[in-house]
């Protein structure tokens, strides 16, 4: 019998949903939501068609005790939702910084869960960062207004290659301070 790695993370909870760490029974639907074009598409990361084994290898790198990146499933069951609704991460940088990124499982678009997620996660700041940034395709206005809603401010435009559309694409970068 395989045990389950236990990940010391954080649990943030939200009225809707609590993030927890991934765990091996998230791998059926992180394949199922990441394997769609349109959320392969507004990450960086993500390749479509996504290949097989990829859920699998992102669940084992969160669970990596010396992992940079802590990854938080959005988990509604104890709700009456979804097990897992999209995922949301902290990339741990240098000088007290970490990046944010997170993705919604379509079916639940225009449903607040990515902004609940984000606001959730900033205020609990659960790797006490200083400052948080974040950056979102140009073509995703509504995860900008996530951000914003949150209270990032804008730093400025970029680009940033994406796996999925093999190519670059103009983003435009965020900020949140502590403190």
């Amino acid at each position: 019998m395989k045990q389950e790695t236990i990940v010391q993370q954080a649990l943030v909870e939200t009225p809707r949903f609590v993030l927890r760490p991934l765990r091996s029974s998230d791998v059926g639907l992180l394949a199922l939501y990441a394997a769609d074009k349109r959320v392969a598409e507004m990450t960086t990361t993500i390749p479509h068609p996504l290949p097989p084994g990829a859920a699998e290898a992102l669940v084992a790198r969160a669970q990596k005790p010396e992992r940079s990146e802590h990854v938080w499933a959005m988990d509604a069951s104890d709700h009456g939702g979804a097990e897992l609704m999209g995922v949301i991460a902290l990339e741990q940088m240098s000088r007290n910084q970490a990046e944010i990124a997170y993705w919604v499982a379509p079916a639940m678009w225009n449903t607040g869960l990515a902004s609940e997620a984000v606001k959730a996660m900033v205020k609990a700041n659960p790797l006490k960062n200083d400052t948080m940034f974040a950056s979102v395709f140009q073509d995703n206005p509504q995860s900008a207004r996530v951000l914003t809603n949150a209270r990032f401010d804008y730093l400025g435009d970029a680009e940033a290659f994406s796996v999925a559309r093999g190519a670059k694409v103009p983003t435009w970068t965020y900020l949140r301070k502590f403190g």
